[in-house]
């Protein structure tokens, strides 16, 4: 059945490509598996990282992998095995492995430990230190990989988004460590380049040329093969370094302006994904400047559209609103603290590059100090971080409200949510959350979008999490706004329009609508009120009937799982966070009221997910009612 649903998203182009692919899948299967690389020529553009300013670091050979420890500073790491399951995928041919056919074993938790990115944490630690046991573990680490993945077998060689995190970060490794020197001095440093590790790069680099992610799948993967690729290319300038150098380019100069609005919106519509993809965009940047081969100008002006988005969508604490999919997923890390916020770092970053004190945020991180090579962050320190302050923001044609006021001297952060279902047929990070809403109140999230969870395992726990009943807004008849044909796959995409947007020093009100339930003859509009004047959020739904029927309606408020719920009559709730801010809900006495928490029968509800593969029970007020023709439902929230 997802075969046929996928085929349904798929135009005659993408199926001609798709059976191109599966004749190149049987070629590589009888003639190709397990090849070893024979390396041209190759010539090095290396550009050793000046770390001066590396006063502080220390790791402790531990990073979090979705909230479980991992220890990395040893080889002997089964780069095949689940950690969470400790069961492990087959060494078989990789593009003949079934990621779905355990519901307990997860690529996504196997690739993120291959993705190896402590290896830029060894590296730094023998910049600053000098140990040359570093090195040697930085050696057995790729070594044992190597051996265990031989070319095109298991499940390291499945996705192509994998092999060009890889090179990013073998990129970042050869410079920190200075490997042309390192082979010069040290002879064992330079046999492992020359006979491993520069075999495996060339592998990847050809890998990354030849399985492109295209249309329906031309999203965030296709922006990592550009990125990967052109970064090793700069570097590593194999026979056709060129070729993929410049292909690389044009694909990031396309994509930049193809997956973003003219506001720097992505169109994934998810929101964690934005540091993740902004990355992918900020590296090679990064990179093809310290070469004196610039981006565009055109580029170089979506990129900063980017980061003024970013800079609009953080709450006062770096808090992003969790729309859409979340999988902890960093292109680079430099750093074992998983608390690590890239997105205040691509802002710091960002601040440095373009000379944008709107950018500058709180703390000086070491990614920013690695990529911009600053030192102390003087440059940062020189810049006035009060000219980032920011008020509400709607952008209108995108669906995204920010608003923003303050109580009590404290910041009140609203994020509305009128925006499509996500990006291309499949919109395959994108939720069901048309017309929802969160609320943050300092910093904390109080109303919440409860996450993601996982992916391709726990079929139910998935689609709960991407499904409408996990969003504040209206569900109808049980049924989400979009169908979920496959994890990452959605079907009879809703449209959302804006009818009336006002934005005031007093207030803030936008009026939307989805056609989600056309089908049911329903229409769905919500007029959502920031009253700063009276500290409070109104808001008013209305569902249409245009067909005779009874409808079941759900309402459900989704709430952080610190905060303490208390049921003051049947339409009316306290809830109260760990710092004592007390919000009063005010339901529609027509609704039916109950809060649940951690429920699982008769369907799952009031879960919460803080990161992948995590998820703990959360308070849900739970509105219900069952109607025969149009009706309103007015909430109120209270800030106390």
């Amino acid at each position: 059945m997802w075969i046929i649903n996928r085929l349904r998203a798929m135009s005659v182009f993408e199926v001609v490509f798709r059976i191109k692919q599966f004749a190149q899948k049987y070629y590589e299967k009888f003639f190709v598996v397990g090849q070893q690389a024979k390396v041209p020529s190759v010539k090095f553009n290396s550009l050793p990282v000046n770390l001066n300013g590396l006063t502080a670091f220390e790791s402790r050979g531990v990073i979090h992998v979705f909230g479980k420890e991992f220890a990395y500073n040893t080889p002997e790491i089964d780069w095949h095995t689940d950690i969470f399951s400790n069961q492990s995928f087959s060494k078989q041919f990789s593009k003949s492995i079934n990621i779905r056919a355990h519901n307990d074993l997860s690529g996504k938790v196997v690739w993120e430990i291959n993705r190896m990115q402590f290896l830029t944490i060894i590296a730094l630690n023998y910049k600053k230190f000098g140990h040359i046991k570093d090195i040697k573990l930085f050696i057995g680490i790729i070594e044992s990989w190597i051996q265990q993945n031989p070319y095109l077998k298991g499940i390291n060689w499945y996705s192509n988004i994998e092999i060009n995190i890889r090179l990013i970060v073998w990129y970042f490794c050869w410079n920190i460590l200075n490997a042309e020197a390192l082979i010069k001095k040290h002879d064992f440093f330079k046999d492992f380049v020359e006979k491993k590790w520069l075999p495996c790069i060339y592998q990847h680099c050809k890998y990354s040329y030849h399985n492109p992610s295209k249309y329906s799948s031309s999203n965030n993967h296709l922006i990592s093969e550009y990125s990967g690729l052109f970064i090793a290319s700069t570097l590593w300038q194999f026979p056709e370094s060129k070729k993929w150098n410049c292909y690389a380019k044009e694909g990031l100069e396309k994509e930049i302006v193809r997956q973003h609005s003219l506001n720097g919106v992505n169109k994934e519509e998810a929101a964690e994904y934005i540091q993740f993809i902004t990355d992918f965009f900020m590296l090679p940047y990064v990179v093809a400047r310290k070469n004196n081969t610039p981006f565009s100008k055109k580029y170089e002006g979506a990129l900063k559209s980017i980061l003024f988005y970013i800079n609009n969508l953080l709450d006062t604490n770096g808090n992003f609103p969790k729309y859409g999919d979340e999988d902890d997923g960093k292109c680079i890390l430099f750093t074992e603290d998983h608390t690590f916020n890239n997105f205040q770092s691509l802002l710091n970053t960002g601040a440095i590059l373009f000379n944008e004190p709107a950018f500058r945020t709180t703390g000086n991180d070491l990614k920013t100090i690695v990529l911009t090579e600053v030192g102390t962050l003087t440059h940062l320190n020189k810049l006035d971080a009060s000219a980032g302050a920011i008020s509400s923001k709607f952008y209108k044609k995108e669906g995204h409200g920010i608003f923003r006021f303050q109580a009590k001297g404290e910041e009140i952060y609203v994020h509305f949510n009128a925006a499509p279902l996500g990006f291309l047929s499949i919109a395959a990070h994108g939720h069901a959350d048309a017309l929802s809403f969160i609320l943050h109140i300092n910093g904390n999230p109080f109303f919440v979008d409860p996450g993601t969870y996982t992916y391709h395992t726990e079929y139910d726990w998935r689609k709960y999490f991407v499904g409408t009943l996990a969003h504040n807004t209206i569900r109808v008849n049980q049924t989400d706004q979009a169908k979920l044909a496959g994890p990452t796959l959605w079907l009879n995409h809703y449209k959302c329009a804006i009818l009336k947007l006002e934005m005031s020093e007093d207030s803030d009100t936008v009026i939307a609508q989805h056609n989600g339930y056309e089908k049911f003859g329903i229409t769905h509009t919500r007029e959502f009120c920031v009253e700063k004047n009276k500290n409070r959020i109104c808001i008013t739904d209305t569902v249409e009937c245009k067909k005779n029927g009874e409808y079941f309606i759900e309402l459900p408020f989704h709430l952080h799982p610190d905060i303490y719920v208390n049921k003051l009559n049947d339409s009316a709730f306290q809830c109260i966070d760990k710092e004592l801010h007390t919000v009063h809900l005010q339901l529609d006495k027509k609704l039916k009221t109950s809060n649940i928490r951690g429920q699982e029968s008769p369907q799952i509800l009031g879960w919460y997910s803080k990161s992948f593969m995590q998820k703990e029970p959360g308070n849900t007020i739970y509105c219900t009612t069952k109607i025969t023709h149009t009706q309103k439902f007015q909430s109120i929230i209270s800030l106390k």
